[in-house]
């Protein structure tokens, strides 16, 4: 069986309202060029505001049953699509979340997960704005499980390794990454090492790997989309460049128990001996 892949690869204004309506565009491009499931990118109905170290970023926040999700769910229902909300600046009381709202064919939310890894650098100031999320999901769909995880969490084997232990076939990250103004990429190439280290996820748990960044120039940072799926023994199954546009992919489903089966890395973990993954 095979899932087709809808990825919505998106320049983001300073207009909330704006951005949802394309965003909404686009996941109809996606259903009509025949994606099952459709996945936005991460903060997609905003401008990237965690580059300013502190900047009163509250007219981006809301609620997860607001105006955007009520949005997301009505899209979801009409395009009869599986539906990723990338993420959203929720807030929750007295706490801000970056957080991913998943919703099925009929437009019910069955899924929501909060990014746990937030970093810390320079343009990249997340730790100001959210808090973190302490805990992985596995969503049960139609077409399959899966588990979201969000940009950040794409650099940590254990987040992947852990949502597969959970059932994932497979795994989405919403992401907002790209090149700063003035920093230059000293270790090799930013965009290589974020491609191959997520291919190594899926390789390693014999899950689909589906990653959504937003493009596009934002003040001092350029976003360099490269969208891309990976199959479940690290082949690039469609990528995209550093345009707006919606990229299509064909997953097959059997194949992650093929290499689950073929590879046995499940099977032979050694848990006695990963102590040291948990010490703080």
């Amino acid at each position: 069986m095979t899932v087709t892949l809808g990825l919505v690869q998106m320049s983001m204004k300073d207009d909330p309202k704006k951005n949802v309506e394309k965003a909404l565009d686009m996941i109809r491009e996606a259903s009509r060029k025949g994606a099952q499931i459709v996945c936005l990118p991460e903060l997609f109905n905003s401008p990237y505001f965690p580059q300013d170290e502190k900047v009163d970023a509250s007219r981006y926040a809301e609620t997860s049953s607001g105006k955007t999700a009520k949005a997301l769910s009505q899209a979801a229902l009409e395009n009869r699509v599986i539906l990723v909300g990338g993420s959203i600046f929720e807030v929750d009381g007295r706490h801000f979340y970056n957080t991913s709202l998943v919703f099925d064919q009929k437009g019910k939310e069955i899924g929501r997960y909060r990014k746990v890894h937030i970093p810390h650098d320079p343009n990249f100031f997340e730790q100001n704005y959210f808090t973190a999320g302490n805990e992985f999901k596995v969503i049960d769909t139609a077409l399959g499980r899966i588990a979201v995880l969000i940009c950040y969490d794409q650099w940590f084997p254990e987040a992947a390794r852990a949502c597969a232990l959970m059932g994932a076939q497979m795994i989405f990250y919403p992401t907002a990454i790209g090149l700063v103004d003035g920093i230059e990429q000293i270790e090799g190439d930013w965009q290589d090492a974020w491609t191959t280290v997520q291919r190594g996820h899926a390789i390693a748990n014999g899950a689909a790997v589906i990653a959504v960044n937003r493009v596009g120039k934002e003040r001092g940072m350029r976003f360099f989309g490269g969208s891309f799926v990976s199959s479940q023994f690290g082949a690039i199954l469609a990528k995209g460049d550093s345009s707006e546009q919606v990229i299509i992919a064909r997953a097959s489903k059997a194949l992650g128990a093929h290499v689950r089966e073929g590879w046995r890395f499940f099977y032979n973990r050694r848990p006695d001996t990963y102590g040291k993954i948990v010490e703080r």
